[in-house]
């Protein structure tokens, strides 16, 4: 095998693993989504380099796309603050 390749395949294991720690060991929601979502596209590199595109697409399209997205949305709802509330929607506990 080729010296670059040996070279490739060992950045991208190190890359797996330097990104998978990162990812578990930060405390910052966003940082974590985003370190996740890089983690699946090095992963969906590896699978290529693995000759096996198929899973590779699978990766990249549902690994980090729709998954990252998800946990996105997940996040913005869970940290947008409550609507005020009007008077009309006062209850009788909080008069």
């Amino acid at each position: 095998m080729n010296s670059l390749l040996w070279i490739l395949d060992i950045t991208l294991c190190g890359s797996l693993i330097w990104l998978a720690c990162q990812t578990l060991a930060t405390a910052d929601l966003f940082k974590a989504i985003v370190l996740f979502i890089m983690l699946g596209l090095v992963m969906a590199l590896a699978w290529a380099r693995l000759d096996a595109p198929d899973i590779a697409l699978a990766e990249a399209a549902i690994g980090a796309g729709l998954t990252g997205a998800l946990l996105l949305s997940t996040l913005a709802a869970i940290t947008k603050p409550p609507a005020p509330r009007t008077p009309s929607e006062k209850t009788e506990v909080d008069a």
